[in-house]
């Protein structure tokens, strides 16, 4: 009888899939502590350069070799924008280039001279003052929107009356060598300029938010 099948029929039997050749591995994606290092970083030069460039525009002399500067108002607003470690940080590398050497301070001066001058309290108390108003700005921050501008005027007034003006008046007193009442009422003499600082430095420190709403998210 014939069969159907070839007489040395075989089976063709498939080989089992070999395991896929795994391909290049990608890098991994670059932490996102590292990131927010190097844009905190950036934030910090760039604040410190915009507090040079307040300290540069013309000042208003005053008898007491201390002028009337924008300084103060860069310092607040550093702060209130960057929050207290940044806004501490910004300033105090502000403070260290010019001690250096840059004329970066008032009427373009820099250099460890400017430590001889009336106005050494003022200077050596911005990063502090800079730190308490990034502080206070955070908590004003977390109010209610109708009460975030007069909350922030008061961080920024904050700062500047517990902090700017106490360590100027020992610096007057320290190098004018006069007393606290004398110190005082040549201290007095930047009290309205202050006020304003601080309410131009609310409002800019609003609108900035309000641009770039992830500056403080997060940040102290």
């Amino acid at each position: 009888m014939s069969s159907s099948f070839p007489d040395d029929a075989t089976t063709t039997v498939t080989p089992a899939p070999q395991d896929a050749v795994p391909g290049p591995v990608p890098d991994p994606p670059a932490p996102r502590t590292a990131h927010r290092t190097s844009t905190d970083v950036a934030l910090v030069a760039t604040f410190a350069a915009f507090v040079a460039a307040c300290a540069l525009v013309p000042a208003i002399p005053t008898g007491s070799g201390v002028p009337i500067t924008l300084q103060t108002f860069g310092v607040v607003v550093a702060g209130l924008v960057l929050g207290a470690r940044r806004g501490f940080l910004a300033v105090a590398l502000y403070l260290a280039v010019g001690l250096a050497g840059v004329p970066v301070f008032a009427e373009m001066t820099g250099g460890l001279g400017v430590l001889g001058k009336a106005s050494v309290g003022y200077l050596l108390a911005f990063p502090l003052a800079a730190a308490v108003a990034g502080w206070l700005g955070g908590l004003a921050l977390r109010a209610r929107p109708a009460w975030r501008y007069p909350l922030l005027v008061a961080a920024g007034l904050g700062s500047s009356f517990l902090v700017t003006h106490p360590a100027g008046i020992l610096g007057l007193m320290a190098r004018l060598g006069v007393g606290a009442g004398e110190a005082l009422a040549i201290d007095l003499v930047y009290w309205p300029g202050d006020v304003v600082k601080n309410l131009l430095a609310a409002g800019v420190t609003l609108a900035v938010l309000r641009a770039f709403p992830d500056l403080r998210r997060g940040r102290r």
